[in-house]
Formats: structure tokens, C-alpha cells, sequence
């Protein structure tokens, strides 16, 4: 108690100061804030040098737009395509299609998954018939569940979600059977039900398993409903990407493309905030390797 009393008066209240933002680690020190972090130069560089070199590949070997077009070329099919409202038009649609898969997939997966990872039984009986169905090649299956649903969005919301289910539920299984024997014994020893012990110690320890589970899903989800509107559809970025191959509109093709890479670089990092707000216990390392 001695050596407490004479510590400093404000020992005790001093506090480390609050992190500090990206924004103003660069404005305050940018050669630092770079140095730490390269791959923000990088990433740009190599893509203007890709860029660069298609061009000049397409420019001094004269390759014909309607095999391979410059990247200015597709730059003014994007710009022309987004201002006329053409894009976006699909675009929404094909958005609206992934997400309404992903939250099926998800639900079901992480549901079926909790159900198969705690009672045995259940395991034993229907993973066999979930291992079968995810074997069958989906772009064979889309003519049938066309057929059956007609098409309008409701099928290639059920492609998308059956691309992204298998994906959500493997991750749950092994999330929820990889959980330290210690945890479980002292939730015995406290006499905690098969409901507490789920909620407070296995689900929370599963949620890096499951948020990357998320993380291909919702990915795939976007594979999903393109895979569909391939097949057969009225709207979307598939059916765009149909029509301009039949017209040789080769730049639009890449535009729509660009536009579909854009939208996964999207999802991805959206779901990247989301994980790292929700588990925020997890270390970076754990939620990576997961």
C-alpha cells in the first residue's frame, strides 16, 4: 500500500492515447505511412502498367476490336454503358439476385451446419445427400431449376444460393467441432445446458470459420446468379454479357466484366468490415487462416 501511495497523483489516470486514423497517419507522416504500407503503390502501378502494356500490344500488333479491344475502348463502352443507364439497370438486378442468395445460403448453411456439427444422428443421415448434391455441377442443374421456377429472378435466386450454400456449411461444421476440450469441460463442470454451452463458448469460437464461410460465399453467390441468367433470363449482367457477344460488342463484354469484378471487390470488403466489427476479439492472424 506504501509504494502505491506514492506513485504520481495522476499515474493512475494516465491513459495510452487513442489510435490514430489512416487519414491522419498520412497527412501527418506520408513517407512513413507508405513505407508501412506498400501495397497501397503497388496495387495501382501493376495496374496501370497491365493497362499500359494491353494498349500498346493492341495498338502496335492491330488487333481487331472485336477480338480484343484497348483498354480505352472499353473505358469509353463503361463510361457510355453507366451514363446511359443501361448498366446499372442490369446491375441492380443482378445485385438484388446475389444478395437474396447469399441470406438463403447463409441461413441455411450456418442453421443445417449447427444441427449436423451437434447431433450425430443428423450428421450420419442427410451429409452424405449434401456431399452428393454439391458433386453435381451446377450449370447442369440451372436448366432444370429454370424450368421448374421460370425466368424470372426467383430462379437464379435459388442458383445463387445453392452455388453459395456448400461453402457456409463446411465452415460451420468445422468451426463449431474445432473448440478447445478445456472450454467444453469447464461449461460442464458449471452445469451449463447444450443451449448455453452453444451460445456462450461454441458459437462465438466458430465465428471466425464461419465469417470466412461468408466470405467465399457471398462471392459465389455473385458466380450464381450470373450462372443463371446465362441459362436463361430477361435482365441481369448475364443476359447483357449474352447479348453483346451475339453482337460482337466485345468492349461492352469487358465493361460488364469490369463491372462484375468491381461488384465481388465490393462484396468482399464489405463482408471484411462486417467480420471485423462483429469478432473483434479474433486476431487478424486467426480470422485470415480460418
Amino acid at each position: 500500500m506504501a509504494r502505491l501511495s506514492a506513485l504520481p497523483r495522476n499515474a493512475v489516470s494516465r491513459t495510452a492515447p487513442p489510435p490514430r486514423s489512416a487519414w491522419t497517419e498520412l497527412r501527418e507522416a506520408p513517407g512513413p505511412f507508405v513505407r508501412s504500407r506498400p501495397h497501397l503503390v503497388l496495387i495501382p502501378l501493376v495496374l496501370v502498367a497491365f493497362l499500359a502494356a494491353w494498349e500498346w500490344v493492341v495498338r502496335f500488333w492491330s488487333i481487331p476490336a472485336f477480338l480484343v479491344p484497348a483498354p480505352s475502348t472499353v473505358g469509353g463502352a463503361l463510361v457510355r454503358g453507366v451514363q446511359s443507364g443501361l448498366y446499372l439497370t442490369h446491375f441492380w438486378v443482378t445485385l438484388y439476385e446475389a444478395l437474396l442468395g447469399f441470406c438463403i445460403a447463409a441461413a441455411t448453411g450456418i442453421i443445417l451446419g449447427a444441427l449436423i456439427a451437434q447431433f450425430r444422428v443428423v450428421e450420419q443421415t442427410f451429409y452424405p445427400y449434401l456431399v452428393a448434391l454439391q458433386t453435381l455441377p451446377k450449370i447442369a442443374i440451372a436448366p432444370l431449376i429454370i424450368v421448374w421456377f421460370g425466368f424470372g429472378i426467383s430462379s437464379k435466386v435459388i442458383i445463387a444460393a445453392t452455388v453459395a450454400f456448400f461453402p457456409v456449411l463446411v465452415n460451420v461444421i468445422v468451426g463449431l467441432k474445432t473448440i478447445d476440450a478445456a472450454k467444453l469441460d469447464l461449461m460442464r463442470s458449471l452445469r451449463a445446458s447444450r443451449w448455453q454451452t452453444f451460445r456462450l463458448v461454441t458459437f462465438p469460437n466458430a465465428l471466425p470459420f464461419v465469417f470466412a464461410g461468408l466470405d467465399i460465399a457471398i462471392v459465389f453467390s455473385v458466380l450464381g446468379a450470373i450462372v443463371g441468367e446465362f441459362v436463361g433470363a430477361q435482365r441481369g449482367l448475364g443476359n447483357l454479357i449474352l447479348q453483346f457477344n451475339f453482337s460482337l460488342d466485345i468492349a461492352g463484354v469487358f465493361a460488364v466484366l469490369i463491372l462484375l469484378s468491381a461488384l465481388g471487390v465490393a462484396l468482399h470488403l464489405i463482408m471484411q468490415a462486417v467480420q471485423k466489427r462483429v469478432i473483434f476479439w479474433a486476431e487478424p492472424e486467426e480470422i485470415i487462416n480460418a
